[in-house]
């Protein structure tokens, strides 16, 4: 006696997310040398939508952020953010990705104005690039890096001294972090809370009392500019090992030079000496890194100038209600 055909069993979530991840990493690589492995996404909730050979997945967390906290600087209260596993997969089934994710939205996401819907993707993925941007996303912040190697000299201004930061510096340091925010909010992510001052104040405070790098410009005595930087560890099991390859990577968080000395050379000396530092300050650094704004028109400009090209691209629509 024999059976009848006998029913297909259909992948689990898990099998399918496990066998796109293997392609994408393939994809990753084929993209950029640059870039770590890709990623296995974070828990979340796990959407699979189409068949094979269009099949692809992803998973959508959700966060959000307290009064009074420093990521409220540069982000939504609330931000749902879509973690794409689309191993070799092209425009059309993306497309149905993000129609899925928009599904996912929480109700209480799409009727905040205060929210945001992000997706951080490779910055050379160009078929990617073309579904995001036509589902509203915008390319709001880069992740640049710089490897190790000698920092174009700036022109010499025996006017301006650069000089470390202490904690007598605070009230200068807030002055300037408080203008390049001014700045960077009407040209990229940032926002000017009515918070932000006393946000600040404490985030560089307690900054200096660590003796994290920070550099003061000073022309006849006044400050004109600061940088702020330090060290981070790709090391595996961090959350930077998803961005990196792992080592110890130098970081410039902040570089802000005050409205009237825009377009003098002060940058340039910021970042000459915060780079130099940072590479040889500690052994076997691998390259520096920062964020920076596309739609902005300095720093567009002068981050590459400096050797930074992106890495990562974080695609965002604010409010998250916009997403098409």
């Amino acid at each position: 006696m024999t059976g009848g055909p006998r029913a297909t069993v259909p992948d689990s979530p898990a099998q399918v997310m496990t066998d796109l991840l293997g392609v994408q990493r393939r994809r990753f690589a084929a993209l950029d040398p640059r870039l770590p492995e890709a990623p296995a996404p974070p828990p979340g909730d796990i959407i699979v939508v189409g068949t094979p050979p269009h099949r692809v997945a992803g998973v959508v967390t959700h966060h959000s952020w307290p009064a009074g906290s420093g990521p409220l600087l540069w982000s939504a209260a609330q931000v749902s953010e879509l973690h794409p596993v689309i191993g070799g997969a092209g425009h059309g089934p993306l497309h149905t990705l993000v129609d899925a994710w928009r599904g996912h939205l929480l109700p209480d996401v799409l009727r905040d104005h205060d929210s945001a819907a992000t997706v951080i993707w490779p910055s050379r993925d160009v078929v990617a690039t073309r579904v995001f941007l036509d589902r509203g996303l915008m390319p709001l912040a880069v992740l640049a890096v710089r490897p190790c190697g000698p920092f174009p000299e700036p022109e010499p201004d025996p006017s301006l001294v650069v000089r470390p930061a202490g904690p007598d510096d605070l009230e200068v340091c807030v002055r300037l972090a408080l203008e390049e925010l001014a700045y960077s909010s009407q040209v990229g992510g940032s926002l000017m809370r009515p918070d932000a001052e006393g946000v600040k104040r404490t985030m560089i405070r307690d900054r200096l009392g660590r003796g994290e790098p920070t550099w003061l410009a000073e022309r006849h005595g006044n400050a004109v500019g600061m940088i702020e930087c330090g060290h981070a560890d790709a090391a595996p099991g961090a959350w930077l090992a998803n961005l990196l390859p792992g080592g110890v990577w130098g970081y410039v968080n902040c570089a802000s030079v005050t409205p009237s000395e825009r377009g003098s050379g002060v940058g340039t000396h910021l970042v000459a000496t915060a780079v130099a530092s940072l590479e040889s300050s500690r052994r076997g650094v691998r390259g520096t890194y920062l964020y920076y704004n596309p739609p902005n028109p300095i720093s567009s400009v002068f981050w590459p100038r400096a050797g930074y090209s992106p890495l990562w691209t974080l695609w965002e629509v604010r409010p998250a209600a916009g997403l098409r």
